[in-house]
């Protein structure tokens, strides 16, 4: 992937004489906000009358130069990162505080009570721990994945092994402190990457000057994109990135959570310290960060899933920052959308959800087949499909005897609508996760 990289600023302003300058400034001429244009795209527009491709990017610099606010992480020439909070990115970070923390709406299968909570939670860890490692080169199907981590079923190889470590991992950074310690870091990648490593000591360690100092090369054509600062420097850098994340709001200069959570993703896959597993480290301290500050919808949203889908774009948001002058926006810009969009997705899925259980619900209360009392479990079945069931339990919900109670959960056993286990002498019944489906079927 090639991004053009934009006429130096400093030489398009010496190469200016003032009376030209003085033109330009007053032309008027200044970005309309809804969108922030790279030079890459900007050299095949049309400029306004009256200037030429460089002198419209001047202007646009002009303008951007006096808004940006300095981040501590540099690049290889020492020079501090930046960003800056245009309209845009303004309605964009308005839109993940209104959607993602607070007291958001929420269908009920969702916000009925814990255990609604919790199974929609592991559904959409589990989402995340797939496509991360897909995105990263797993190439187990999402079905044979989800078996993996439903079952607790060993790997059976490398892919399978990354699927787990991401699962475990999500699961780590919900036990995490608010404060992050490159310790922390290092365990996090540890987890990560256990197991998948061509060289097994480098799990849970920055690369030292004895190594083979990884880069980032493109996967179509292999030309190079991106080499990380050296090893020498990865400690130092390492907890300067635990620093920024500690910040205070308070602290002297304010960044926005989201901001911030974003700002580390970038760091940590910019640094590149590790030998593997760098895009899935800078991914999960994104997680981390939101969580801590109570942006929790966000713990349901699988970011990797829409990175996957386009891994060009995300590459692309890399360059697009890099080749100008470290202009964080661009980054910015891109993750705000995928959050965005994430957030669209999940709503969307858990509409369908909710539809689901409505429609089957409707089905089986014309049916014959079962009484009230049946009726009434399964339809709390569908709308809280991690709870579990006894004959003691249904008995007491219902004010039935023991045996009422036998004789309404064993022909549900017997038609597979339940999953009987025995579980230290007592039979306990749970529902399969194909139970729509069956209802569905059931003439």
């Amino acid at each position: 992937m090639y991004v053009a990289p934009p006429p130096n600023y400093a030489d398009l302003f010496t190469q200016l004489d003032q009376d030209r300058l003085f033109d330009i400034l007053r032309s008027g001429v200044t970005e309309d906000g809804t969108e922030y244009v790279h030079w890459d795209k900007l050299r095949h527009l049309d400029p306004p009358a009256g200037l030429s491709n460089e002198e419209w990017w001047f202007l646009i610099k002009w303008g951007r130069e006096r808004n940006l606010r300095p981040v501590p992480l540099t690049d290889a020439r020492g020079k501090r990162f930046s960003y800056s909070i245009p309209d845009l990115v303004f309605r964009q970070l308005h839109y993940v505080d209104q959607r993602c923390s607070g007291e958001i709406v929420m269908p009920e299968v969702v916000t009925a009570d814990d255990q609604a909570r919790q199974h929609y939670l592991v559904n959409s860890l589990m989402e995340e721990a797939i496509r991360s490692s897909q995105l990263e080169g797993a190439t187990t199907s999402r079905r044979v994945a989800k078996d993996l981590l439903r079952s607790g079923r060993q790997p059976k190889d490398r892919s399978e092994r990354m699927i787990l470590n991401n699962y475990q991992g999500l699961q780590f950074l919900r036990d995490m402190r608010r404060t992050l310690t490159p310790d922390a870091v290092l365990e996090l990648h540890r987890i990560l990457t256990d197991g998948t490593l061509e060289n097994p000591d480098a799990a849970g360690r920055v690369q030292t000057p004895d190594d083979d100092r990884v880069a980032v090369f493109d996967r179509d054509d292999g030309r190079l994109i991106h080499r990380p600062p050296p090893a020498e420097e990865l400690a130092e850098r390492l907890r300067l990135l635990c620093d920024f994340a500690n910040e205070e709001e308070d602290s002297e200069q304010f960044v926005h959570p989201v901001v911030r959570a974003i700002l580390l993703h970038f760091w940590l896959a910019y640094d590149h310290p590790f030998e593997d597993g760098n895009g899935r480290t800078a991914r999960a301290l994104f997680y981390w960060y939101m969580r801590t500050r109570r942006y929790w919808l966000v713990e349901y949203l699988s970011i990797s899933r829409i990175l996957r889908d386009a891994p060009a774009k995300y590459t692309k948001a890399f360059l697009l920052t890099e080749t100008d002058d470290g202009d964080l926006t661009y980054f910015l810009i891109y993750q705000l959308k995928v959050i965005q969009r994430a957030v669209a997705e999940l709503h969307a899925y858990l509409q369908r959800k909710v539809r689901e259980v409505r429609d089957v619900e409707r089905l089986i209360k014309g049916s014959s087949v079962f009484n009230h009392r049946q009726l009434a479990l399964l339809s709390y079945a569908m709308r809280m499909p991690e709870q579990t069931y006894t004959f003691r339990s249904h008995a007491q919900s219902h004010g039935v005897t023991h045996e009422t109670a036998r004789n309404d959960l064993l022909p549900l056993t017997e038609r597979g609508l339940l999953k009987r286990q025995r579980v230290r002498g007592t039979y306990v019944f749970r529902t399969p996760p194909e139970l729509p489906d069956l209802l569905k079927a059931i003439p």
